[in-house]
């Protein structure tokens, strides 16, 4: 009898122990566990020491109700106007529910992800490309409630949704820079038309002022062409690689005639032909050259050399 208490009482003691081993169970502070029994749900557990029944419960699963975060990664989208985009998203997210969380879908985060592309297609798929780029925050708003309402009853929490990137395709970005290249253009043109007419009315209201007849529009226009003649022959002349061919000043006078009166004709009788093109007679203006009846320049005799032609006569090249 004192052999088989010495060898049972060791035993019973060291099954006791295993006993209260296996039936204690620690729970971090921030998580939950799910307990089941019989392969049933039974109950949660907190945070802290908590006790199961060894061989009947089961712990199947421990997570967190912290915060988390999730990467959606880049995806494509169709704007309202055709123009196919790639969009990704943060979303930030936790657990309310475990219970939920676990038995109700299957690949939480998987279910997360798939969920934020669909709708992310279906709002981008609303607005125009121009409205993507500064309804961000808008779309941000527009997601969360969506998403909110689904999730909520997998016992998810959707608490922030950020788009982080609209990545519009290569041959889109290229249209674009040079839509704004000729736009920049455009505004250019307007500013110069501008500055002339306000100079013409400047030299204008000058004259008057000082009791002097004010010559007619033509001949401000004459004086301002040959201006900026004189700038540009000034600008090219600063090369080192210009050569500069002189020219009589009369002949200037006399191509600035022409293009006044060819204008002018033009505005009249727009069937008339330009003079210049092919088929002009008496010596109008081509190639940027003159043909002036008594032209006393002295060109250069590389041919190899570019000629930059200009609009009135006079060229400059440059070696």
């Amino acid at each position: 009898m004192n052999t088989f208490l010495i060898l049972f009482v060791p035993f019973a003691l060291v099954l006791l122990g295993a006993y209260i081993a296996t039936s204690i169970k620690v729970v971090n502070e921030g998580n939950e566990a799910l307990v089941e029994r019989f392969g049933r749900f039974n109950r949660k557990l907190k945070p802290g020491i908590n006790f199961i029944v060894p061989l009947l419960d089961s712990v199947v699963l421990e997570d967190t109700l912290r915060e988390q975060v999730l990467d959606v990664a880049a995806q494509k989208a169709i704007t309202k106007d055709s123009v196919s985009i790639e969009v990704d998203a943060i979303v930030y997210w936790r657990i309310f529910d475990l219970e939920k969380a676990y038995y109700a879908i299957n690949n939480l985060e998987l279910a997360i992800e798939n969920l934020v592309n669909t709708t992310l297609r279906s709002e981008v798929g609303k607005m125009k490309l121009e409205q993507t780029f500064s309804a961000t925050t808008d779309l941000n708003r527009t997601l969360l409630p969506t998403l909110d309402q689904v999730t909520s009853n997998w016992g998810v929490k959707i608490l922030r949704v950020e788009v982080q990137h609209l990545n519009l395709p290569q041959r889109l970005i290229e249209s674009m820079e040079l839509e704004r290249a000729a736009e920049i253009r455009k505004r250019a043109s307007i500013a110069e038309a501008e500055g002339l007419a306000e100079s013409m009315n400047l030299i204008i209201q000058t004259l008057q002022s000082q009791g002097k007849t004010p010559p007619n529009m033509n001949e401000i226009l004459k004086f301002l062409i040959a201006q900026k003649y004189v700038q540009a022959s000034q600008e090219i002349s600063k090369s080192p690689n210009s050569k500069i061919i002189f020219m009589d000043p009369k002949a200037l006078t006399e191509s600035i005639n022409r293009l006044m009166e060819s204008d002018t004709m033009q505005l009249l009788n727009p069937d008339l032909p330009i003079p210049g093109t092919p088929g002009t007679m008496n010596g109008g203006i081509q190639g940027g050259g003159s043909t002036s009846s008594n032209p006393t320049s002295y060109a250069s005799s590389n041919s190899n050399s570019p000629t930059i032609n200009s609009p009135l006569p006079g060229n400059q090249t440059s070696s």
